[in-house]
Order: structure tokens, then sequence, then C-alpha cells
């Protein structure tokens, strides 16, 4: 299967181009190709990559079927999965039968129907065919006998690289060797914080940095150096020359750039990422195809011509004879006796109701279980309320999974009321914290910052602030100069070893006192000053980001995440906006325990602006005549809640009122009983945790803060559900830290303005983690990192396992598997719920054709639950 796409053609203005080359060809076939990557965003704001979001035209099944044919990459969850999942009580399997009930209904085949239900049964358990009965002396001869009489059976073409084909004198596949040169160049290239010499006219791009330098690599011969030379000075015109020179035809030539990017889908994804950050580099992944592609040419030129062959289909026909025996009950005399035409048709029934088939409905009765099984869990809830007057305070959390433990607990300790939202609350910004030199977007990562909001303080405060500052980083500048100084890096270990020891020794034995002691060390020193934030625009941008709100657009965003958080009304004494974050120690995934709506960053700044926001006497104001009344004792404060220790940390606490005061106090008293409960139960699913040996709440600093540790949280592993609705719906009710919680009111959303909203924002993000962590899950050695204890952070990147692998794009292994045979995370595509009447998702469906298209497609599930507390499955 090809991945459609539709080309666009366009004339080349530039000068001195070959007669038959047309640029835009070339661009509308890179621009076609990159569909099948996704951009990979630097680890440092690590945010969750859903991998085939350039291929939701095409169904789930139909890139499943293609990855397998293409890169041997299976993307269902393995046999082992499903059976220990069927163990647990997971899977139905009544579920199961009802799916090949519905499969064997909606085909047709030329064998008898009771054959073809004992084959499906049977394959259905997820045996494996005997190794003595695929390897059988009497099975062999009768496939090559069917072979014989039916050579074109069976067969496909398969479009890929030629290196993949060929090998070099040392009988080394060409394509690793092509893989090696490709992956230094981009190590080069991209490199921004770790080499000390940067790469060579790196300013003119990457291809022609990449021109200028090649014919200086000794890793070539001087033949293949003397090649180069000669090559295009532009990028489009090399890629079209090497693609000619390999003698790819027209109509194949997407499709082997495809190939292309699929080998080092990591790199290629950087190169994609960076190619939508700046006019400067828009051309960056057709620079990395033409360095690419120079380079296979320059290393198979020897063996061209490569006449391409007709290839076998995965599934053999000896493996096909043998399922039919093994699992239809077929005997080889029997097989014997059928025509030549049954034969084919019996082989082509196994080649369709193959195991990734099995598998593929074992995964729908999966999701059909999990469905049933939190309906039900939520149905006796539908109808609860809360008694909004008595309310002590509303806590409003961050949609993530992890919070929905934190707020089961305090929802328990007394009156009060939690709220989930994306955590970036709506407010659209970059966020500049006081004496960095740079912003951070802390938004959800497909959206862009509109508004950059800085700390500030007093003049004399802040530059002490910077002079203390200034102090602690010459220090880090200074060692790092060192290490990579030619001369001083050899006075360096005899300068530092015993500092470092003592600090190596310490982190290792006392982990927690010792993190302790840093952290407090440098807290004291810098001495961060209280501060205040730039909300008010003045006319001043920085980048072309505006500084700060006008009063209109205050005013605006307080209104817009009042609606989202579906409190207008019956505000309580006291509004915590809280952010959510994290912390570990010595982890290079530690911005992918963050928060997930704002980019990989911690949500707490956005917090404290919306809080801020929504204090301002001129905002209440405002609202007032909009019939949003904001009672004067009612104050918004700002917390973040800290998923890896489950404690909420106070970043803004304005001026209280009484109520508001007496609120507080009742808060920080059950605070302590919220963290350990929450703790306890968080706790004690990761491996090895003994709640008996150590307070949970100092198990948890222990986990945060020892070095050595690579799991200090399991982040959103898990997660399965995104229910849309009040939190009636689902007060009181275990959701095991796997759903995420958004507030919604239809009955406040006329329009339907605000579940689309939240279906294209929230609803996007939770998505791509969902399936972030589902495909790093099935398919780790592809799309998964690795063991996290053997990775190398590479040019301030990413990780590599190695010094010559690709850029890894997904989790860690220690994120989703409980053990190197089990599974943590079940790899289960997003349950989206919609409390709503049904003609409200109607609507949605109707006027957000990509949502409708992931329904349809089965990227994401959608159900809903009516008024009246009905299910219905869409």
């Amino acid at each position: 299967m090809s991945i459609p796409s539709v080309l666009t053609k366009a004339s080349s203005s530039k000068k001195n181009m070959p007669d038959d080359f047309v640029e835009g060809d070339i661009k509308s076939y890179v621009e076609a190709a990159s569909k099948v990557i996704a951009p990979l965003w630097p680890i440092s704001t690590f945010a969750a990559r859903h991998p085939w979001m350039g291929l939701e035209k095409q169904t789930f099944d139909q890139v499943a079927d293609w990855l397998k044919q293409t890169r041997d990459v299976d993307i269902y969850p393995s046999a082992p999965m499903i059976l220990s999942a069927k163990k647990k009580g997971e899977i139905k399997e009544v579920f199961v039968k009802q799916k090949l009930k519905q499969w064997l209904a909606s085909n047709s085949f030329n064998i008898p129907q009771d054959v073809a239900e004992r084959f499906c049964h049977a394959a259905l358990n997820l045996e494996p065919i005997p190794s003595s009965l695929l390897s059988s002396h009497e099975l062999k001869k009768k496939a090559e006998e069917y072979r014989e009489q039916h050579s074109d059976s069976f067969h496909y073409s398969s479009v890929q690289p030629i290196s993949s084909h060929l090998e070099s004198k040392d009988k080394e596949s060409l394509i690793n060797i092509l893989d090696y040169h490709v992956i230094k160049w981009c190590k080069l290239y991209l490199d921004e914080s770790q080499a000390a010499w940067t790469m060579p006219h790196r300013e003119e791009g990457f291809y022609r940095s990449w021109r200028r330098l090649i014919s200086y690599d000794p890793a070539l011969t001087k033949k293949q150096r003397e090649s180069l030379k000669k090559w295009p000075k532009e990028a489009e015109i090399a890629l079209n020359k090497g693609l000619n020179a390999l003698s790819i035809p027209e109509p194949e030539k997407q499709k082997y750039l495809e190939a292309h990017l699929l080998s080092l889908p990591g790199w290629a994804g950087m190169m994609l990422w960076r190619s939508k950050q700046s006019s400067e580099e828009n051309s960056l992944l057709t620079e990395y195809l033409a360095v690419r592609i120079s380079l296979e040419w320059v290393l198979i030129n020897p063996q061209l011509p490569f006449i391409p062959k007709s290839y076998e289909n995965n599934q053999s026909i000896d493996g096909l004879l043998a399922a039919l025996i093994h699992w239809g009950s077929l005997s080889l005399e029997e097989w014997s006796q059928l025509s030549s035409a049954q034969q084919q048709e019996y082989l082509l029934f196994a080649a369709k109701f193959d195991e990734k088939l099995c598998r593929k409905l074992w995964l729908e009765a999966w999701e059909q279980t999990h469905a049933e099984q939190l309906s039900q869990k939520i149905s006796a809830k539908q109808f609860s309320t809360n008694d909004k007057a008595t309310t002590l305070a509303q806590f409003v959390f961050c949609i993530d999974v992890r919070s929905e433990p934190f707020r089961r607990q305090l929802e328990k300790e007394g009156p009060f009321e939690t709220i989930g939202m994306a955590g970036f609350f709506g407010v659209p910004i970059a966020t500049n914290k006081l004496g960095s030199e740079h912003s951070h977007p802390s938004l959800p990562i497909m959206q862009k910052p509109l508004h950059k909001i800085m700390e500030s303080t007093d003049e004399n405060e802040l530059k002490a602030f910077q002079h203390r500052q200034q102090t602690v980083h010459s220090f880090s500048d200074t060692f790092k100069s060192m290490k990579q100084n030619l001369l001083a890096n050899l006075l360096l270990p005899e300068l530092s070893g015993p500092w470092l020891s003592l600090q190596m020794a310490a982190r290792s034995f006392v982990p927690k006192s010792a993190d302790r002691f840093i952290h407090n060390l440098r807290k004291n020193w810098v001495r961060k000053p209280n501060t205040k934030l730039v909300l008010n625009h003045v006319h001043q941008t920085e980048n072309g980001i505006p500084i700060g709100f006008t009063e209109e657009e205050k005013v605006n965003y307080a209104r817009q995440a009042l609606k989202m958080m579906g409190i207008t009304e019956n505000f309580s004494p006291l509004v915590v906006i809280c952010g959510h974050g994290s912390h570990s120690t010595n982890n290079p995934y530690a911005s992918s325990l963050d928060c997930g709506a704002c980019g990989g960053a911690s949500g707490g700044f956005n917090a404290r602006v919306l809080a801020t926001l929504c204090n301002l006497p001129e905002v209440r104001k405002a609202l007032s005549l909009e019939g949003i009344d904001i009672p004067k004792e009612t104050v918004f404060a700002a917390a973040e809640h800290n998923t890896t220790v489950d404690e909420l940390d106070w970043i803004y606490i304005p001026e209280l009122s009484k109520s508001a005061q007496e609120a507080f106090h009742r808060i920080k008293a059950i605070l302590p009983r919220v963290s350990k409960q929450a703790n306890t139960e968080r706790l004690a699913k990761i491996p090895h945790f003994s709640s008996q040996r150590k307070n949970p709440q100092s198990e948890a600093h222990q986990l945060a803060e020892d070095w050595s540790v690579i799991r200090p949280e399991w982040g959103l592993a898990g997660n399965a559900a995104f229910i849309i609705g009040q939190r009636d719906l689902t007060n009181g009710c275990d959701l095991e830290g796997r759903v995420f919680l958004h507030n919604y009111k239809w009955q406040k959303d006329e329009s339907g303005e605000i579940l689309d909203n939240i279906i294209s924002g929230p609803g996007t993000v939770t998505q791509w983690i969902n399936l972030e962590y589902y495909a790093s899950t099935v398919a780790p050695h592809y799309y998964g990192s690795g063991n996290k204890a053997t990775q190398t952070v590479t040019a301030g990147l990413g990780v590599m396992q190695g010094n010559a692998s690709d850029l890894l794009t997904g989790l860690p292994w220690q994120s989703v598997m409980q053990s190197d045979q089990a599974a943590y995370h079940s790899p289960l595509r997003l349950l989206i719920i919609i409390q709503a009447p049904k003609n409200y998702v109607e609507r949605l469906l109707q006027n957000n054709a990509a949502f409708q298209e992931k329904v349809q497609n089965g990227w994401v599930r959608l159900a809903s639950i009516s008024p009246e507390g009905h299910w219905e499955n869409w």
C-alpha cells in the first residue's frame, strides 16, 4: 500500500537549471513524502508526538498494513500482551467472538463456512505454529509444488532504498553504512550545545555546508570524494540528479523518498520540525534528503545499474500451508486432494485471516471491554450532585491523568470542588522568568504563543539577583570551557576530581540529603526576589510577539477560561488554579513528566497569570457587565501540582478575604493527608516499592532526588480515556489515574463552540499523548527509545543508543514496561466520552471534519452520555 498524495507542479524560476528539472516537482514530492514521519521536538521541551499524524486520512488498519509491508513494523499489540490482558480480565472473550462474527459476515470467501470458522477460532488462540511443522520436509515439498504451478501468486513489489538490497565488500549492508554517514552529518549540523567547534559554513544551510566539507571526509574513498566535487550546488537539483542517477522512475519518486525518511525517522523528524520553525530553514527536509540520496548514489555507484526484483510476500506459501494444517485441521493428504483452484482459495483465506488480523480483533475486543467497564464504573454516579453553596474552595487542575487520584483524595477531605481544564489555562503565552535570557512557549505545541509574559522586580533587586546568577553561571561556563579546551581539560580532573567525587558519593548513598543540600545552597545563594508579572501591553514587542495583554485581551482570556472551566457562577471564597509540574534528577526525559498541555513545561506560570487576571478589578467589572459576577470575597490563587511527589506548591497567594483565609487554612491542614494517600496509591504501582518499608511521601522524594532512579514516576502510562463532562459524572469514581478529565456543561454551550474548542485543543493533545504511549509500547524498537540507563544525550537534542543510532523518538522502556516481559501501559486507542445530548455530538462531527476523520478512520474512539445517562458508542 502506498500512502496517496496529491502532487502539484510548479515551474522553476532559478537560472542555470537543467532543462528537464522542475523544482516544484521535487518540493511537492518532499512535502507529500513528509507525511510518513512526524516532527520531533528537542527533548528539553519534550512534547507528546503522534507518530502517524500525517497519515490520518488513511485508516489505522491501512497504516498498520503499510508499515508491516514497508518497514516490518507491527503496530498491533503482541500476542503475549494480549494474553496477559486476557488473564487479568481486561478482555472479554465474548467480544472477541462478536468481532469474529462481524468479520466473517462482512467478507466473502470461497471455502466451506465450517472450515473457515474452525480455522478462525483456532487462529484466535494466538498459539504459534510449531517450528517442527514449518520445517517439515513434506510441507516444504507441497509448498514447492504449489509455487511451480502458481508462479505469480502471493508476490508484491515494495519500494525500498536500493542500498538496503546491496552489500559492501565486507558484507555489511550498504544502508547501514549510509545511515552511519547521515547520522554523523546530522549531529554536526544540528548540534547547538555540546560541540566545542561548530560545523564550518553552517550558516549556509545543511546541504551547502555538507557539500563544502564532504571532499575532506576520510570515511569516503578518494574516488568517492572526487565524484561529489562536481555535484550540484543547490539541494533541489542535487536531489533530482541523485534520483535520476539511481534510475528511480517518476511515479516511484515520492515512495522512494518516503522509504528514506522512514529509515531514520528521528533525524528526519528533527529536520522536519526545524524546517517549520523559521523561514531560513524551511527547505531543511529537502536538504536532508539531498544529502542522503547523494551519499547513497556515491556509495552504490559501482554496483549500478540495480535491477529491482519482485519479492515474495512475507507470508510465504510454507507459512500459509502450515497455518491451514495447524489452525484449520487440514492434513497434507486432504490438501493434495484439493483442486488447484481450491488450493489457491484456501491460501488466499489463510493470507487474509492472518495472525495480524487476529491481534487486530483482540485489540478491538480489548477496547470494547475497557469501554464497558468504564461505563459501568461511572453509571452509578451520573445523577449525583454537590451542594455548590457550601463548597469551601474550587481547584482547577490540569486534565492530566495524574491529577485524577490527587483530586479524588482532595475531594474526600472536605467540601472542595475540583475542575479539569487544559493545563495552559487558555492563555497562549511564552513565559520569561526573572533573570532568564530566553522565553519558553507554554502552551500546546500545535499552537504558537500570542503574548510574552515576563517577571519583574525592583531594579536594584534585579541587578543584585542577576549578579548572583552570573556568578553561579560563570562556574558552569568555566567548567564547560575547560572541558572542551584542548589543554585545560588535561588539568580539569585534578582540579574538579575531589569535589565531583564527593558529590557523586553523596548523591549515590544519601541522595535525598545531598539533593536538598545542593538545592538549598543554590536557592539561598541566588535568592530570587519577589516578582510581579508584566501584564500590561504598552506597544512593546519581542520577536514579533507583544509583551503583555491589552485591557480587552485580559477580559477575553479570563472570560474564555471561566467558560471552559464551567464556573461562571457559584464561586467559592477561594479558587485555586493548579498548574502541573514534576521533579526528577539525572533524567533526560524530565520534561516528558511535565505538562503536556504546556509543551513539556510546568504549568505554574500559566496558573499565576490566569489567577492574577481574574483578581484584577477592571477585569471583574467588565465580566460583571456580561453576567459573570465574581463575588468580592472570592480570591484566585495559584499553585503547582508536583506529580512526582503528589504535593501542591503555592506560587501566588494574594491578599485573602476573611472567608478565603479560612478556606486556605483548612486546605493547608488537610494537604499532608491528601499527599500521603495519593502517594500511597500511586507508588504501589511502581515495581519494587514497599509501602511497609518507608513512609510513602519520603519514598516519593527519594525517587525524585536519586540520580540512579530510572522510573521516578509512571508519567501518563495507562492513559486510555478522555471524559468531557461535569465532575458530578465521575465524582467518587476510582478511575485509576487512567482518564483525562475536562469539565464541560453542555447547557452553557448552545452554539457548540466550547465543545469544538475542547476537541480541537485538549482533544488533540490527549490523542497525541495516547498514541505516543501506544506506539512506544507496541513497537518499542522503532517508536520507543530503548533502555533509559544506556541512552546517550546527543547534541542537546535528544537521545541515542550508542553514538550512531537514529535520534530516538518515543518513550523509554521504563515508561511503558513493568519488567522486561510485562507491559504496564495498556495499548488502547483513546476513548473520548462526551456528556451532552446526541445532537451536540452530531453537530460536532458535522462541523469538525478533522475530528470526524479521526473517529471514522480509527485513530480515536468516541462515545457519548446523554442527559438521561444513556451511553452510546459512535
